[in-house]
């Protein structure tokens, strides 16, 4: 009887001619939708708790909302489910199945639920034995889960790391990759793989980009200003320069957006939306889209925010530098634009004043003679500045400005000039 390093070995040796890269066309731009986890965890108590439980009536009542509220309509298209949707064993045949009281009519009906609305159905499983929480695992059925996902009609697949030796990764992932293609239902591929990877070991990233759409590479996001602010710390630390791997089809995910919970102030749910936009990451929302505030709606609605995070260059921003608590970051945009964001993060004391010189920001001015800048929630216009000019911004405690900078060739500006 072969363990299961062994069995992974022996598989991923038979497979390796023909596992070169996850090839599904999918996620062109980082994915945007909806996820249950941040703020319905792990409720599975459909007889006391029927609306808010992990169940039919949740994931339905959520795609009504995303398709009625305009949610759809922005980009969010993935209703993804995270763990706790299982039966605690598999049947008779060794195929996962819903459990059965909380999804009385099966992932089938579900998938084609939201298919009827544009909407795309995303599930979760785990590489391991037990999911986290303790459901069934894919080890030793990876093939099996891959094809069961694609009968039912599934759009997205999230893969945990729970119960899982982390020795076996670069081979398990990319072996349910391969599964994932063979079944030849295009299906968004989400990895757990380099959360798992062990504090202080090198990421290989490049392999990782080989095999996923996206994938977690920190912890699980809270509702809470201090888990925010620490997942922003370690994008811009950068370690193991993964962001050089983000772009079309490949995409590094800082986890959900939290924006409408109950954690955030209104500024720092602003400073999420914008430093989400600026990391090019997947835009999942983790809230109750039926009781959701209007404010917080208009800013998951916001297109100018969505255009910088739905960019077709889809280069990941970077940290130019920090002075304090205050940190500028720049992400290039398509046709010689950019955004630019100044984050602060002290979360005492009064709004900070500071002023950008533009030939600072390494914006390109070659063949540029001046951009046109415009405040990004707010669509504000700001004036157009040269390389020398100076603008001065502030920025409120736990708040960012966000903009985005438009080239303007000589020859407008004489024009405007000659008017």
């Amino acid at each position: 009887m072969f363990d299961a390093s062994t069995l992974i070995w022996l598989v991923s040796c038979m497979l390796l001619p023909v596992i070169n890269s996850l090839d599904n066309g999918l996620a062109r731009t980082p994915p945007m939708g909806w996820m249950d986890w941040e703020r319905f965890r792990c409720n599975i108590d459909c007889k006391n708790d029927p609306d808010n439980c992990i169940g039919e009536k949740l994931l339905m009542d959520t795609a009504d909302r995303m398709a009625a509220d305009g949610y759809r309509d922005a980009g969010y298209r993935y209703v993804s489910i995270d763990d706790c949707w299982m039966a605690k064993q598999r049947d008779a045949n060794g195929k996962l199945q819903a459990d059965p009281e909380r999804f009385p009519r099966g992932m089938k009906f579900l998938a084609d639920y939201m298919h009827n609305k544009s909407l795309l159905l995303g599930i979760y499983e785990d590489f391991g034995t037990r999911t986290c929480g303790g459901y069934p695992g894919s080890e030793f059925f990876l093939s099996d889960d891959a094809q069961t996902f694609a009968d039912w009609g599934v759009d997205m697949l999230k893969l945990d790391g729970c119960n899982a030796d982390k020795t076996d990764m670069s081979v398990g992932y990319p072996t349910m990759g391969f599964f994932l293609n063979k079944t030849g239902r295009p299906i968004l591929y989400s990895c757990s793989w380099p959360a798992y990877t062990g504090s202080g070991a090198k990421t290989d990233y490049k392999l990782i980009a080989k095999s996923c759409n996206m994938w977690r590479n920190y912890a699980d996001v809270e509702d809470s200003w201090a888990s925010i602010y620490g997942i922003i710390q370690y994008y811009g630390k950068n370690p193991d320069n993964f962001a050089a791997v983000a772009g079309p089809g490949n995409w590094n995910d800082p986890d959900q957006l939290i924006i409408g919970d109950f954690g955030l102030s209104w500024e720092q749910q602003r400073v999420q939306m914008g430093m989400w936009a600026i990391m090019a990451s997947p835009l999942f929302m983790s809230v109750d889209l039926r009781t959701i505030k209007p404010e917080s709606r208009d800013l998951l609605l916001n297109k100018r925010v969505i255009a910088i995070n739905q960019d077709p260059l889809g280069v990941q921003g970077s940290r130019l530098y920090q002075l304090g608590k205050v940190e500028v970051w720049t992400k290039p945009l398509q046709k010689k634009s950019y955004a630019l964001a100044v984050l602060n993060g002290d979360n005492k004391g009064t709004p900070t004043k500071m002023t950008l010189t533009f030939g600072e920001t390494r914006f390109d001015f070659n063949g540029v003679y001046a951009y046109n800048v415009t405040e990004a929630f707010d669509g504000k216009p700001l004036g157009i500045f040269s390389a020398k000019e100076k603008l001065q911004v502030t920025i409120n405690p736990t708040g960012i400005f966000l903009a985005v900078a438009v080239p303007v060739p000589k020859k407008d500006l004489e024009h405007l000039w000659n008017k």
